[in-house]
């Protein structure tokens, strides 16, 4: 008769695999990643390229307040925060830079 071991180190290395895989998936979207305290020094680095600081600060902060996240660069990469990039102004547009 077969000892039992061998499917249970298999399931073990299995189970550790998908924590790695789901934590990676995680830290990818980025969602509640950020603290509230967090937001003015990532939107400050967000907002630097641009000639519109003051509003780009305020609607990058307004977003970074509600969804936790602010996507990399100065520009674009929206896909990394979902919440950012979902959010719209009445007109349809992006409210989020």
């Amino acid at each position: 008769m077969a000892s039992p071991r061998p499917y249970s180190s298999h399931l073990l290395v299995l189970s550790l695999l998908l924590l790695v895989a789901f934590s990676q998936v995680a830290e990818a979207r980025g969602s509640g990643k950020l603290r509230p305290s967090d937001c003015k020094p990532k939107c400050t680095y967000r907002c630097s390229a641009t000639s519109h600081k003051k509003p780009c600060m305020f609607f990058c902060q307004k977003c970074c307040a509600k969804c936790l996240c602010v996507p990399p660069g100065t520009y674009g990469n929206k896909q990394v925060c979902p919440c950012y990039n979902s959010w719209k102004t009445k007109e349809g547009g992006p409210k989020c830079p």
